[in-house]
């Protein structure tokens, strides 16, 4: 079966743990973490940590669509974080921490609110469901030691 590659871009929180979670997906070919979403250009780590831009952090996916599909990466993404909690994650409190899907489709942006509908309707959670969905902008990677840090740790997840 011939490689389809294709991109998605999600934010759940501190994107360290969201790229180990990712990384390790069979299909997904390419991680990166960085920025999307907000106003500045090329922001620093700094910046976005003290809330000074209006970006996410996110894990950015290249993957082999006839491997793993859309709708398959959208569970994982919601499996592995609250979705409720608005611009915070666990102890990771702020908007650049917001549970958001950038979309690079009208296919990915019809699929997400699929898959988000059908768990609003779940009653899963008690609380709404606070991820957006939104198009994709300019992807900002974070500095190189950022890239695959729980990996080069010998981590699996970075929760408490």
């Amino acid at each position: 079966m011939k490689e389809k590659t294709e991109r998605a871009t999600f934010g759940a929180g501190c994107f360290w743990g969201v790229e180990e979670t990712f990384r390790i997906l069979p299909g997904v070919l390419e991680t990166s973490v960085g920025f999307m979403g907000g106003e500045v250009l090329n922001p620093s780590y700094e910046q976005v940590c003290n809330a000074q831009t209006g970006h996410a952090e996110v894990v950015h996916l290249i993957y082999d669509s006839s491997r793993i599909s859309y709708e398959g990466l959208l569970n994982v993404f919601f499996e592995n974080h609250n979705p409720t909690q608005v611009n915070r994650q666990g102890p990771d409190i702020g908007d650049q921490y917001r549970s958001v899907i950038f979309f690079h489709s009208s296919v990915q942006e019809k699929t997400a609110r699929k898959v988000k509908g059908a768990l609003e309707k779940s009653q899963r959670f008690k609380k709404p469901i606070a991820t957006q969905i939104v198009p994709a902008t300019e992807f900002f990677p974070v500095e190189e030691h950022h890239q695959k840090y729980l990996m080069k740790r010998g981590r699996g997840s970075c929760h408490i």
